[in-house]
């Protein structure tokens, strides 16, 4: 290794630059004081990795490239070297090897830094060399993912693979040493911090999936579900086990599907967790749905209507009565909307009734019931009982029968205003749901007040959004009204994903005479659609493009959740 020589004279014996540039090089630094690297890598004569790895020569320390630069996920090494001293001074921690650290840098450190971070750590430094470019990629990656391994130690899961017992189906299970395992330190920890970056990420839901070979973590974030490093198949019965403890489950029941509930509080506001496990070929599967109960999840005007759209359903929700539904697939954000509806119109003034499958937000001062088969309290029979209780609004979960949306129909006839939901593509389709199943299109057209449908779209991220140039094909294909609309790309902020939130994309028909008029007749689908785009009610797909346009969303995701 030759630590003596000159960098200029290893850049050319290397041939990569000229005598000439060297001397303009030279030239320039005796003016701007910069090293000779960085104004060598500024006029572009020379990369970043070139100039690296003849460092590395000179200095005596080794180069890692991209691939290299994989922190060991099994030691810790967040505690060694925080995210804030990573990101500011450029460094990453690699692995500990006895009580030295090898450590990523991004140019040749000084001996006063590598002392400072001895004295920080407690471990030796061992530097290696590595491009910046590179580099900030690498410690982006590492401090915003958690790995399992990072949360329980190699030695804790060697503790819990000897003092796991592989159960036969036939075996009759030992409640005292399933408890005992639950509440293991490790599975504690991993437990917890699985909830918390749940949480930390946005996660609405918590997949927990045993398989022959692993178990698989997948978090559903924004709709879409992602999978974690899997944990120790060995710990998969005690954090079922430590999960059924704290949702008041049954711990020694493994044969038939349960459910259950627990709450906590995590940065002053609290969380409401619903637990559902099922019986599969290789274990119990389970979700854990995770509901937050901030205040601005029932705010109407953070929900994604357009202004036309929110004054339609705003004057429709202050109506004495009448029927409004909301309709849209599973998960797209239904009771949220008519929670926020509900939030509304709360007043000491409006006695509000609900009843639900399950209760997602429990609010003060609306009266809330669950629905239970079992002991004959359908959705039918709650509304019986409502109609006894002197109510003004009504809430039902969900129309399913004939029976249901019959008293819903009695209700919002006879002075109440009902809202609910309906599991159809689109708002005309359900005036030919409920005659579908059975409603006279007369007291359709009477009880009707407005049909909301909706989806949910991933808002496109801030940080990376890629702008793209709308051409005149696409001008035209989709009528868009902008120069500029925006693509996906994924960054740090977004865990590299392109996207980051959610909001509701919405069409909304008020029904007025001439609606009533089409649905006392026979009723037809396009002569609805014609009505409705008479009176310039937007479409779902024409919702989701006024948000390409104003840079919420990309078009690729509008395409994904709806048609023309």
């Amino acid at each position: 290794m030759r630590t003596n020589a000159l960098l200029g004279e290893l850049l050319l014996e290397r041939k990569l630059i000229t005598r000439e540039q060297l001397a303009q090089a030279l030239a320039e630094q005796k003016t701007s004081r910069e090293p000779l690297g960085q104004i060598l890598i500024r006029t572009e004569v020379l990369k970043e990795e070139d100039l690296r790895a003849v460092l590395s020569e000179q200095l005596g320390v080794s180069f890692l490239a991209p691939d290299q630069l994989k922190p060991r996920v099994d030691q810790r090494l967040k505690e060694a070297i925080p995210a804030e001293f990573a990101r500011e001074y450029k460094v990453l921690p690699l692995e500990r090897e006895g009580r030295v650290l090898k450590l990523a840098v991004a140019k040749a450190p000084d001996l006063i830094f590598l002392d400072n971070v001895r004295k920080m750590t407690g471990y030796d430094i061992l530097p290696v060399l590595s491009t910046a470019h590179e580099l900030n990629k690498a410690i982006e990656h590492y401090y915003s993912s958690t790995d399992i391994q990072e949360l329980v130690t190699s030695q804790e899961i060697d503790e819990a693979k000897q003092s796991y017992i592989i159960e036969k189906e036939d075996a009759k299970v030992n409640l005292e040493t399933t408890i005992s395992e639950a509440e293991k330190v490790p599975v504690v920890r991993l437990v917890d911090a699985m909830i918390k970056k749940a949480l930390d990420d946005r996660a609405s839901d918590i997949h927990i999936e045993p398989f022959r070979e692993k178990v698989t973590v997948r978090y559903r974030i924004d709709g879409v579900l992602y999978e974690l490093p899997s944990p120790p198949k060995e710990m998969h019965n005690a954090m079922i086990s430590r999960i059924k403890i704290l949702s008041k489950m049954d711990i020694a029941e493994k044969r038939i599907p349960q459910d259950g509930a627990f709450s906590l509080n995590y940065k002053e506001r609290r969380i409401d967790v619903r637990v559902s496990t099922i019986p599969i070929i290789s274990g119990e599967k389970l979700v854990m749905r995770i509901l937050d109960k901030r205040t601005d999840l029932l705010d109407l005007k953070s929900l994604g209507f357009e202004a036309a759209q929110e004054s339609l359903f705003e004057s429709a929700l202050m109506r004495p009565h009448g029927l409004v539904f909301v309709t849209g697939p599973t998960g797209s954000g239904k009771s949220t909307t008519l929670y926020a509806a509900l939030n509304k119109r709360l007043s000491s003034e409006v006695n509000i009734i609900t009843i639900e499958d399950p209760i997602e937000y429990q609010i003060m001062g609306i009266n809330q019931v669950q629905v239970k088969p079992e002991i004959g309290l359908t959705f039918a029979a709650g509304m019986r009982a409502f109609l006894r209780q002197d109510p003004d609004v009504i809430f039902v979960g969900e129309v399913r029968d004939l029976e249901t949306a019959e008293i819903c129909i009695r209700a919002s006839l006879t002075g109440h205003l009902v809202l609910s939901t309906l599991h159809t593509n689109d708002a005309v389709t359900a005036v030919t749901r409920l005659i579908d199943i059975g409603i006279q299109p007369y007291l359709v057209s009477g009880s009707l007040a407005l049909v909301a449908a909706q989806r949910l779209v991933r808002l496109v991220c801030p940080f990376c959004k890629e702008p793209q140039d709308v051409d005149a094909t696409l001008r035209e294909q989709y009528n868009l009204n902008t120069d500029l609309i925006y693509k996906a790309k994924g960054c740090a902020q977004c865990r590299n994903i392109g996207y980051w939130g959610r909001a509701a994309i919405y069409e909304a028909l008020l029904i007025d005479e001439d609606f009533r008029r089409l649905i006392s007749k026979d009723v037809d689908l396009d002569a609805l659609r014609n009505m409705q785009k008479q009176k310039k009610y937007d479409t779902l797909f024409q919702s989701g493009l006024k948000k390409v346009e104003r840079g919420m969303t990309t078009l690729e995701e509008i395409l994904s959740v709806t048609y023309e």
